[in-house]
């Protein structure tokens, strides 16, 4: 399967477009504002004063006629025993965002079961407001024995509060859908004082060997063959037991090895110094080197310990440092407000499936789970309801793996004509506006700004002019330059193109764009161009310095005229050398 990324709504997309049993790994981190009081979570939402109340309440759901729709249509058609645990959840709470919270996303976890191959996981990411109650439905659709672990995650620093504990972790549910699934050992380094106290260093071989002393090359009872009879005037018979070979030791032979006989295969071990035979012990006893793939099994515990650098076997990180929590200047962070660390869906991702696999994230957001997936060679599945999403998405994937949509990737369910587009611009019951921003900055593969911060829905707040923007290496000045991307779905006139003018020179970009969803004036057109060339030796072009896009021109493949996006020093550096044909090319 080509990889997808769908818009909309995934209860929807879930039922009509993913087959059952076709996906190997799901991971979820589904919106929910943990911030909020609980007496507002619980609070009785009939009526509708309590509807007023809560339509700022943006980051979940509520409870509506779309909840109480999903209520009743999951007491008649949802698996038994779901639409008990869902009526027994009603009782306790009552109607509320909570009860609308689990409400909406037991549909969606009915569905993902479907859809999940029998040897399948799902990772659930929440937070403890809500984890307790989405275990109690996880148990009631996959059965309370598939469930493996409540993984806890630091995901941030502190957390200063006056009358409780600092909340600083997340909670992933982790449940599989049979006792036959994948799971892949992942293993972090030694502590330092671990293998100090364990290991010494070889000085022959410069490695970190680990003798047991324990009786382990044999195994309990004796036998008639050749595991039975003496080596080397060790008789394993003579005290019930016989000749048994570890399994560590034979991964570090030959391929030959496993054709030998075990007294063979002893001699081999001996020979190469993988098995020891010194005075007064009474066996001999095999060799251990420490291996880079050597280390402690994950545990369920993920929390990065500040200042702890320098105490690990092999590495100047900190204890867990490959999931620490985004920093607010984090180089990864795009300005999504819940972007989680690449490094963990790695961990779940590398533990969980095999290259290959299909993975999928339902509530995809600014793309983490996707961007791991192809990373780790395995094929994703992504579903969000936003543009916002979609479009940071598409930077996303084009800045890291340089993939384009339509021949790397599908994206389905957004406008492809342009009534489509006109009609998400006037959808004024889905915030179309900002939608159709988002979409349109999406087609010239922008990195969207403003509205990152807020809502789920993407309203965008103050962005200074800027709705988005473009990098370019510069060989001139040689550093990266910024090309300024603004979008209008409404009326145009000749000071909006003014005003792009007066805002690229503020922002001291090279180029500006201006898309549009109706057709640009004569007088734009003219503003346009008086605002000159940006002329580069390096690319041995010149490119206007504003250019105005409809939306028209962007259905039919028009591009923005501008030196290649996203390429990184070094190879804009080789491409410096190259002769001008090459470099157009």
């Amino acid at each position: 399967m080509n990889n997808q990324l769908y818009y909309g709504d995934n209860l929807d997309i879930l039922r009509d477009h993913i087959d059952d049993e076709s996906v190997d790994l799901i991971y979820l981190d589904p919106p929910f504002n943990s911030n909020r009081n609980y007496n507002v979570l619980f609070r009785d939402e009939s009526g509708d004063e309590s509807e007023a109340q809560i339509t700022a309440f943006e980051d979940t759901w509520h409870w509506g006629a779309t909840a109480e729709e999903t209520y009743h249509d999951l007491q008649v058609n949802a698996p038994s025993g779901v639409d008990t645990a869902i009526e027994a959840m009603m009782t306790l709470l009552g109607r509320n965002q909570m009860t609308a919270y689990l409400v909406m996303m037991t549909a969606r976890l009915v569905e993902l079961h479907r859809v999940l191959k029998p040897t399948g996981s799902l990772y659930l990411h929440c937070d403890p407001t809500a984890s307790h109650y989405l275990k109690i439905m996880l148990d009631a659709i996959f059965g309370p024995t598939m469930f493996r672990n409540e993984i806890i995650w630091r995901r941030t620093g502190s957390h200063n509060t006056r009358r409780s504990y600092g909340p600083i972790h997340d909670v992933i549910l982790y449940y599989t859908k049979s006792n036959d699934y994948t799971f892949n050992v992942v293993r972090r380094p030694y502590m330092k004082k671990h293998v100090e106290s364990r290991y010494t260093l070889d000085e022959t071989t410069g490695k970190y060997k680990f003798t047991s002393g324990g009786n382990i090359l044999t195994g309990a009872g004796a036998t008639n063959g050749d595991s039975g009879k003496t080596w080397r005037g060790f008789d394993p018979s003579a005290k019930n037991r016989h000749w048994a070979i570890p399994g560590y030791l034979a991964k570090q032979m030959p391929t030959e090895f496993e054709n030998l006989g075990v007294l063979e295969k002893l001699e081999a071990l001996y020979q190469k110094g993988l098995v020891e035979i010194k005075k007064g012990n009474a066996w001999p006893t095999p060799v251990r080197y420490l291996s880079d793939s050597d280390g402690q099994p994950l545990q369920d515990i993920w929390a990065y310990q500040p200042y702890t650098e320098g105490i690990v076997h092999g590495t100047e990180e900190g204890i867990d440092q490959d999931v620490a929590w985004l920093g607010t200047t984090a180089p990864e962070r795009l300005g999504y407000p819940t972007q989680k660390p690449t490094s963990l869906l790695e961990r779940i991702i590398s533990a969980s499936s095999k290259e290959g696999d299909v993975v999928l994230d339902p509530f995809c957001g600014c793309g983490t789970a996707i961007s791991a997936a192809q990373k780790l060679g395995r094929k994703w599945i992504g579903i969000d309801v936003t543009y916002l999403s979609i479009s940071l998405q598409k930077y996303r994937l084009k800045d890291e793996f340089d993939l384009s949509s339509g021949t790397d990737y599908d994206i389905i369910g957004v406008p492809t004509t342009l009534d489509a587009a006109k009609a998400l611009a006037t959808d004024s019951d889905n915030d179309g506006r900002y939608q159709f921003q988002f979409w349109a900055l999406s087609l010239v593969d922008a990195k969207p700004l403003g509205g990152t911060t807020g809502s789920r829905k993407g309203k965008k707040g103050s962005d200074k002019g800027i709705d988005g923007t473009i990098n370019f290496y510069d060989g001139d000045a040689k550093k990266y330059a910024k090309v300024i991307v603004q979008v209008k779905s409404g009326k145009v006139k000749s000071g909006d193109i003014r005003d792009l003018v007066g805002t690229v020179e503020r922002e001291k970009a090279t180029i500006g764009v201006f898309i549009t969803l109706e057709k640009a004036t004569r007088d734009m057109e003219k503003e346009a161009v008086s605002a000159g060339y940006h002329e580069s030796s390096f690319w041995q072009q010149k490119y206007p310095k504003i250019q105005i896009l409809t939306i028209e021109d962007l259905l039919d493949e028009r591009e923005i005229d501008m030196p290649p996006a996203y390429l990184s020093h070094k190879q804009a550096q080789r491409i410096m050398n190259m002769p001008k044909q090459e470099k157009l090319l």
